[in-house]
């Protein structure tokens, strides 16, 4: 009988399917020859430009909009926080939640600033909440597993994750948002976006591994060890789904179905620091084509973003020094968008303008 139950649960029991296709390039070259038409010289907005024409493939249009952006933050805790692995207290993922409601934290601030709306999920924080208006109840369990000894999370439960992270997607686009950022709120979530990044690009865990929220030299070097012989101990099957269920926290693995979902719906992805964008490259290696909808906010502070930055062929729109994560980074670049749409939109051509074509 028992036997007969795992295999009725392992069919019922699968990760949930995306559609998503690499975004269209016949329209590549209409959108080249509008943005060199507008009066400046070819080039001379750059990154803006590059930017236009990127959101004009995502959306499949000569006259791209953006609307109603949204900030989905997922929280979690992490078990591999009890390995001293974190600056911060863990109990700091739930007292921060209290401060997302009461709009006193950073993404608080950017969001009022460029009007975002904010969605804040609770996907497994260690804590008990009352029902409070502002948080979306969506607890898997309180907190993933010691990776340290066992895997973060179950088959179910990491399936469980994406499907959460679809639903938020739906809720933000049923709104009618068109382009949305990713933050998250966990103790110890660099250290497991150091696990991915390491296992799905090949660099050295001594690359991928930073201070986080603020470790010491000798704290960065004992979580280096730390996560070393977690490497060490891994069993698994070496496959990038199963490198994500086993080292990753719930808030991320969330943060990748809402990227896959958004990309499925054609949305502009806004890609924050660090740790989200290991949540692209995670993302990526379950569904190449991910990376077709992203626009990378920031280069952030934290050791090895720029590494990963660099193996997804990123170009991101600002360099800050930020490593506060949250998504306010995305927040913080989203006027950049904002200008590359005005250009394509606003802007006169040479012959709407009269004026005569200064360059070949």
């Amino acid at each position: 009988m028992f036997s007969i139950f795992n295999f009725q649960f392992s069919i019922f029991s699968c990760m949930k399917n995306f559609e998503i296709s690499e975004t269209d390039k016949a329209i590549l070259p209409d959108l080249i020859d509008k943005i060199n038409n507008l009066t400046k010289p070819k080039g001379s907005l750059g990154l803006l430009e590059r930017t236009a024409t990127r959101i004009g493939l995502i959306q499949q249009t000569l006259s791209p909009e953006l609307r109603k952006p949204q900030n989905i933050i997922f929280a979690a805790d992490h078990g591999i926080v009890k390995e001293g692995v974190s600056f911060s207290a863990p109990e700091v993922t739930a007292q921060m939640i209290f401060n997302f409601i009461k709009g006193g934290a950073g993404v608080n601030m950017f969001a009022r600033q460029h009007h975002f709306g904010i969605k804040l999920v609770d996907c497994g924080v260690n804590a008990d909440f009352e029902p409070m208006e502002g948080l979306i109840d969506r607890k898997i369990r309180k907190s993933t597993s010691n990776y340290l000894y066992e895997a973060a999370m179950s088959e179910t439960e990491f399936d469980r994750a994406i499907e959460i992270g679809a639903e938020i997607v739906d809720m933000v686009h049923g709104e009618g948002t068109n382009v949305v950022s990713f933050g998250e709120m966990g103790i110890a979530n660099t250290s497991s976006s150091s696990m991915w990044m390491t296992y799905l690009t090949g660099i050295p865990l001594s690359d991928c591994v930073g201070a986080g929220s603020g470790l010491s030299k000798d704290g960065v070097e004992h979580k280096y060890n730390v996560l070393k012989q977690c490497m060490e101990n891994y069993k698994g099957d070496g496959t990038p789904k199963d490198i994500i269920r086993y080292f990753g926290g719930f808030e991320m693995v969330a943060a990748v179905g809402g990227m896959l979902r958004a990309a499925e719906l054609g949305m502009i992805i806004i890609v924050d620091g660090f740790i989200m964008t290991n949540c692209v490259l995670a993302g990526r290696a379950l569904y190449p084509a991910l990376t077709d909808y992203c626009i990378y906010g920031h280069q952030g502070d934290e050791c090895g973003h720029k590494l990963v930055l660099d193996y997804l062929g990123a170009e991101p729109l600002l360099n800050l020094g930020l490593r506060l994560g949250e998504g306010t980074g995305a927040i913080c670049a989203y006027p950049l968008l904002e200008s590359a749409v005005n250009m394509i939109n606003e802007m006169a051509s040479f012959k709407e303008a009269a004026v005569t074509k200064y360059f070949k």
